[in-house]
């Protein structure tokens, strides 16, 4: 399997596709490369080279005990991108890799960095403060981190239905999509999956978002339940000078079905043009 080193030496899984311009995916917590498998070969089948990694400390790369924050992980993607030697690159991110790809391409992107798209991702910061009254409260994740560390296994499976919308009473439950969750989730190490909610909950990237300087594509999901829209791509829209604002009605927070195919069509129009 292909690896390479992240910005410690850690031992870091990618897969690549395709061929022609970059386009590099980022995921989300507590998932792998494999939940982009789909856009990475709608990518590879339209002419482009499709990468994406298991985020340190989640699927086939090392289970590292330090380095599970943001800084670190936006520098294993530097590490990555200049390993393979890409330019003119767009970076893709959901959720908490919304936030990794935005770091990134402000802090390590300047001269490789075309475009931006995130998806259901965290920027500007989830978590409640004087600074930021609308947000989450922290006692939310003091108890993911709980869960995280009581019964790992069950909480993944019931994640995985607000995740993808699977109990709103309208919605059809897909066994399959949960267990690939389940899957991906239980590949993730306990430490990295600890710690990497205090990355994606507390880390604020408004500075990131105001010093951006490439075109970004927002897209959220207006029934998200677990990055809600109103404290996400609501705010991050206003902070980032070329930004596009795209809101899938009814869609949840994981990326199937209908959802997809519309995100699908938007990746390539925006990537395209």
């Amino acid at each position: 399997m292909p690896f390479f080193e992240g910005s410690d030496g850690a031992q870091l899984y990618y897969k690549d596709w395709g061929s022609g311009p970059p386009v590099l995916f980022s995921h989300g917590w507590p998932l792998s490369a494999d939940a982009w498998d789909v856009e990475l070969k709608l990518l590879a089948d339209n002419g482009f080279r499709a990468i994406a990694h298991d985020r340190r400390g989640h699927g086939r790369s090392e289970h590292t005990w330090t380095g599970n924050d943001m800084d670190t992980y936006a520098a294993d993607l530097a590490a990555l991108v200049g390993g393979l030697g890409l330019s003119e690159v767009v970076v893709v991110g959901h959720s908490t890799g919304g936030g990794e790809v935005v770091r990134y391409a402000v802090r390590h992107g300047a001269g490789r960095v075309r475009k931006v798209v995130t998806v259901g991702a965290v920027p500007p910061v989830m978590v409640r403060s004087e600074t930021n009254p609308q947000g989450t409260p922290l006692s939310v994740f003091d108890e993911i981190r709980a869960r995280v560390l009581s019964d790992r296994s069950q909480y993944w499976k019931e994640l995985a239905l607000p995740f993808y919308g699977f109990n709103r009473e309208w919605a059809a439950l897909s066994q399959g999509l949960v267990d690939h969750f389940w899957l991906q989730a239980m590949r993730t190490g306990l430490a990295s999956a600890y710690d990497c909610v205090q990355a994606f909950s507390e880390t604020d990237f408004t500075e990131d978002l105001k010093a951006l300087d490439a075109p970004i594509l927002i897209a959220h999901g207006d029934d998200d339940q677990i990055v809600p829209i109103h404290d996400a791509a609501s705010k991050a829209i206003e902070l980032v000078r070329y930004g596009t604002l795209r809101v899938y009605p009814g869609a949840p927070h994981g990326i199937h079905g209908d959802y997809q195919q519309e995100l699908g069509r938007d990746l390539l129009e925006f990537i395209q043009s």
